[in-house]
């Protein structure tokens, strides 16, 4: 049993489709991140950097202990490890895939999640910041979508790679983007949206609302996640 703790956000999607592709069984722990469930310190005992999705693995392969595991990427080799899916053992692809995973962790979550602040959350909207990432957002797009002009999937076969850049593509029209503009990522991207693993997932993740009122605003961009520390 894997104890998954998440709040439904593209971070947390990335290993909730992981989980549902593989079979594995587990079970979800809601960490109200608006009502700063993440400075709580029993999670903090499992996540010291307060973030999710962080999981438990109750069954690891070495028979000891539960195991717990904390960002996403980390998270999804764990479990591609875990159950020999969805990253190659050959050493070249293994790499290629990692590769384009880290690319998701270093490039596509944070400038895409720049995005998002700027143009969807910031109280004050500021010209340079939301031109800035929306272009960086497009050009991050044009990435993908050159990678894609000759490959299926970012690697040979799907694989975490997919998994981790998909959530966050999958919120275009916030970033400013338009999937027509590329059309590689396009197909892509409605390749992936068909997988019922994905569509399973999708149709939770419909029901997951979050309200950004002030106690939101104080947990996640004020100086309250600094004081509850």
């Amino acid at each position: 049993m894997i104890d998954l703790y998440t709040a439904r956000t593209p971070n947390t999607q990335k290993i909730h489709i992981m989980l549902e592709e593989t079979g594995l069984e587990y079970r979800e722990t809601r960490i109200d991140i608006g009502k700063g469930d993440q400075f709580a310190p029993g999670y903090l005992r499992l996540n010291p950097n307060n973030k999710i999705p962080t999981i438990v693995d109750n069954d690891p392969d070495d028979g000891g202990e539960p195991f717990t595991v904390f960002e996403s990427g980390a998270i999804l080799i764990y479990l591609a490890d875990k159950t020999g899916q969805f990253l190659s053992t050959h050493a070249r692809t293994r790499s290629q895939t990692i590769q384009w995973l880290m690319f998701q962790m270093g490039s596509v979550g944070p400038m895409l999640g720049q995005a998002h602040h700027f143009r969807a959350y910031a109280r004050e909207k500021i010209p340079y910041a939301i031109e800035r990432y929306t272009k960086e957002a497009g050009r991050i797009y044009h990435v993908v979508d050159t990678r894609l002009k000759d490959h299926e999937y970012l690697v040979d076969e799907y694989s975490i790679a997919d998994m981790a850049v998909f959530p966050w593509l999958r919120l275009h029209e916030r970033q400013g983007q338009d999937l027509e503009a590329f059309p590689n990522v396009n197909r892509w991207f409605k390749a992936i949206s068909s997988r019922p693993a994905v569509e399973r997932d999708m149709e939770r993740l419909s029901a997951a609302v979050i309200n950004i009122d002030d106690e939101f605003w104080k947990n996640m961009w004020g100086e309250e996640q600094y004081r509850r520390r």
